[in-house]
Formats: C-alpha cells, structure tokens, sequence
C-alpha cells in the first residue's frame, strides 16, 4: 500500500490504464457522491465485502478510498493480504477530493 496525495491520486487514475477505483463507504455516503467511474464496496459489511474483493481481478491497481482515508487504509492492508499488490489510498479521503464528482 501507499498513500497518495490527492494530486499523485487525480494523476494516477488518469493516466493508469489499469486503474480500478474502490469507494469504500457506506451506501448512504456514496450517495451524497462519488469519484466518477467508482465502484462502491461497503466495508463496514464485511462478509459482503470479502466476497466482492474475491471477485476482484488481482492483476489490476487498485485506488481506495473513505471519506478520511482511515477505511481505506484498512482496506488497502486487506486486500494485499489477499493477494493484491498494487494498492493505493487517497491521504485525505474523499472530504479533501477537488477533482470531478459524480452524484
């Protein structure tokens, strides 16, 4: 895992063509918006949230984040633990986000 500026983040998942970007909050915070192209993996529901990052292809880099980057962080330390080695959290989360928005 590595934590990633919010200007190293907005670089990274433009210029990755390998890039997967991992929301992992709550429904209701997905809700209120998002990182365009996200896909959102509650951790708080873990059973659920193990199953889905099962599924997840392993050969991809992974860019995760929460609202404050603690989740993230967490989620990033999981999934190299299950085999991913490319990880990245947004320092700062999602409440620090400058860049496009979706809702």
């Amino acid at each position: 895992m590595k934590d990633l500026s919010q200007q190293e983040w907005a670089t990274a998942i433009q210029t990755d063509t390998n890039a997967v970007i991992l929301d992992v909050r709550t429904d209701e915070e997905f809700s209120e918006g998002y990182i365009k192209n996200a896909k959102q993996i509650d951790i708080y529901q873990a059973q659920q949230f193990m199953e889905e990052v099962n599924a997840l292809d392993k050969s991809k880099t992974y860019y995760i984040y929460c609202r404050s980057g603690g989740r993230s962080a967490q989620a990033c330390m999981l999934l190299e633990q299950m085999g991913f080695n490319e990880t990245f959290n947004l320092q700062g989360g999602f409440s620090e986000w400058q860049g496009e928005i979706e809702k």
